[in-house]
């Protein structure tokens, strides 16, 4: 006796869920959580761990991507007298005019990744 089993047929088309973009930011934020299992919640969701963690891979390159182009959104900078403040969110840097540039732009660095 011969037993057929069933299984995808020759040519037949795949299919791909679409999850969105809104949807994969909650999982990624939930599986960043400390002691939060990637298995347990692909599981959960019905998806193979490894989307979680390409997904979660994707997530941390997008965030380095953007923290590498400035924004001037939320810096304010005044010049008075021989000095320059640099205000970012509730962080002020001063620096005299005569500061090294290189100097100047690891000093900033450091307060937009903090």
């Amino acid at each position: 006796m011969i037993e057929a089993v069933a299984d995808r047929l020759e040519g037949a088309p795949r299919l791909r869920r679409r999850w969105s973009d809104e949807f994969k930011a909650q999982v990624v934020t939930e599986a960043l959580e400390p002691g939060a299992s990637v298995s347990a919640i692909a599981r959960r969701i019905g998806i193979h761990p490894s989307q979680l963690f390409a997904w979660r891979r994707d997530a941390r390159a997008e965030r380095r991507h953007r923290s590498r182009h400035w924004s001037c959104e939320g810096v304010v900078a005044s010049v008075a007298g021989a000095v320059i403040e640099i205000t970012i969110g509730e962080v002020m840097v001063r620096v005299g005019v005569d500061v090294d540039e290189a100097h100047l732009q690891r000093v900033l660095r450091a307060v937009r990744s903090a």
